[in-house]
């Protein structure tokens, strides 16, 4: 089965090509560039450079997978979560190649996608298994039962974790996006930087990072010279993978699997995949992470998921819709994980 994938979610236009699990080609045109004077995404700009550029990227994918449309067995587009009229762009654009090619249209949630991406990094790797999900607007424990269904163990109670970077490398003055520079800048050491605080929140697997980013904009308000800056950068990111790492391999181990699968934007951050290999290593947890073109927004990792659905059987009419929020339903309170977890 061949599956061409459409990712507009936020301020990425992404199409890729895949064939019976292997990526044929996956392109990304990047906003970032264009919302970087406005120190993030602007929806009504994001979603007019999306009708730019979608159609040119869908034909880039083609052509650099060798493909045709009529080689296609069905076109997998996130529709939900997202900005609504970002998603718009992407659906729209997907009815109509499927109509016009009477094609299998799929819709595919962005969450579910990043998590494929994980698995597949993994040779596939069938559930059950944990997954922590991790990017500029989710930070989310995700439990993947035998029957791939998803249920949260924990999630974000304010901001983020990639938001918290971002905001954080704001006040700082560094450039947007801000994750990549606090990551590259953290590579020089704490070098006397006091730490930063960490939100445990008892035994819960929530998270909670709104006081970390009120913590860094006291210190630069106190006064932060340039030479201070990396060293601040490095105090912010050990406490941000301090906390993801700690409270993810928690819910493994609470869940009773043995592999626990990195997904989301903030997956690029090579620190935390160190981190969370190490921690998980302990625990006797293995930690599973996507290369880095497929840790960002990209359609590969929606064409991976929705070829799973269309193998499944399932398929979606002309009538799919957009959601702008979706979230994944939270495990019962008295989950316990059943004894055949483990795999």
């Amino acid at each position: 089965m061949t599956v061409l994938g459409l990712e507009t979610s936020c301020d990425e236009t992404s199409a890729a090509v895949v064939r019976d699990g292997m990526v044929l080609s996956s392109l990304v045109a990047s906003q970032a560039d264009l919302h970087a004077r406005w120190g993030g995404v602007v929806p009504e700009v994001a979603s007019r450079r999306h009708l730019e550029r979608v159609l040119p990227v869908i034909d880039e994918a083609l052509e650099a997978a060798g493909l045709r449309l009529g080689d296609l067995s069905g076109i997998a587009v996130t529709n939900r979560p997202g900005l609504a009229g970002a998603l718009v762009v992407g659906v729209a654009a997907a009815k109509a190649l499927a109509a016009a090619m009477d094609v299998a249209l799929i819709g595919v949630n962005h969450l579910h996608g990043h998590l494929s991406a994980g698995a597949h990094a993994g040779g596939d790797l069938r559930p059950p298994y944990a997954a922590l999900l991790v990017s500029g607007g989710h930070t989310e424990l995700i439990y993947v039962t035998a029957n791939t269904e998803y249920l949260c163990m924990g999630r974000t109670r304010d901001d983020a974790a990639g938001e918290c970077l971002d905001k954080c490398a704001r006040v700082m003055g560094l450039p947007y996006p801000g994750g990549p520079h606090v990551e590259r800048l953290a590579r020089a050491g704490r070098q006397g930087e006091r730490p930063l605080p960490r939100a445990w929140l008892g035994d819960s697997l929530d998270f909670s990072f709104s006081g970390l980013k009120t913590a860094v904009l006291r210190r630069v308000e106190a006064g932060l010279e340039p030479a201070r800056v990396p060293g601040l950068c490095a105090a912010l990111q050990e406490s941000v993978v301090d906390v993801l790492v700690r409270k993810s391999v928690r819910a493994a181990t609470r869940a009773g699997v043995s592999h626990l699968v990195l997904g989301g934007g903030v997956t690029a951050n090579r620190a935390l995949v160190d981190a969370a290999t190490q921690a998980g290593a302990r625990a006797g947890v293995t930690v599973v992470a996507p290369p880095l073109d497929l840790c960002t927004d990209n359609a590969a990792m929606i064409a991976l998921h929705g070829l799973k659905l269309l193998r499944a059987g399932l398929r979606d009419g002309l009538g799919l819709d957009v959601l702008a929020s979706d979230p994944i339903p939270r495990m019962a309170h008295d989950w316990k994980p059943p004894s055949s977890a483990s795999v």
